[in-house]
């Protein structure tokens, strides 16, 4: 059984004004931490520390985000009710169930095989449900599904993969994290058939996006 203790509250309760203190203003995305037992989403041996402001290594060489830029994203997003949103890189979960809290339709792709069945399987126990979880390649995006309302990468992308840009809703946004060694954390708002107004918010880190290692 999944536990979650009046003390893992507490802490949740203490991150979140962490967070408020590093500028989160977004209502629903601090709900949504202050709601969810990040201490599941870890290797029991991380649990002790589940509620710092740090990211941690999870399987398959993967981290899960540090919780401010987890809500940082979340925030650029401006989820609303019922949107649907893309997440490429599904890694630990733990952002998928920000959004689901959020109220959003969660569409998201996993490349490694090994996260993505416990993921699937993790989810569903905690009560979380996303529209649908997908093993495969994110720069491909999901055209089935599209146009999304907006479309969240969690992983560092060297470019743009074209796809994203294309399965975007016009007024969609796209946030992204750009970069090799560096990521500059970066909001693409389509604002027609041809046109892309870019943002760029600072430095981040996150591990590589990684295209074709099925």
């Amino acid at each position: 059984m999944l536990k979650d203790t009046s003390k893992h509250q507490g802490l949740r309760n203490k991150l979140v004004t962490q967070l408020e203190e590093k500028g989160i203003t977004d209502k629903n995305v601090l709900e949504a931490i202050r709601n969810i037992p990040r201490h599941q989403f870890l290797e029991s041996s991380f649990e002790d520390f589940a509620y710092q402001d740090k990211a941690f290594p999870i399987a398959a060489g993967q981290t899960i985000s540090q919780p401010y830029t987890v809500a940082f994203q979340s925030q650029l997003l401006e989820v609303k009710k019922g949107d649907k949103i893309l997440e490429i890189g599904t890694g630990s979960g733990y952002q998928c169930a920000v959004l689901c809290l959020m109220g959003a339709q969660v569409f998201s792709i996993e490349r490694q095989n090994e996260l993505f069945k416990k993921t699937s399987l993790l989810l569903p126990k905690m009560g979380i449900r996303p529209k649908k979880l997908i093993f495969g390649d994110g720069y491909k995006g999901l055209e089935t599904e599209a146009p999304f309302d907006s479309i969240i990468v969690t992983a560092g992308a060297p470019f743009i993969p074209q796809p994203l840009m294309a399965q975007l809703k016009i007024g969609g946004k796209l946030v992204i994290p750009l970069g090799e060694e560096h990521q500059i954390m970066t909001m693409l708002v389509r604002k027609n058939e041809t046109q892309f107004e870019k943002h760029e918010y600072g430095e981040f880190r996150f591990v590589p996006l990684l295209e074709n290692k099925n």
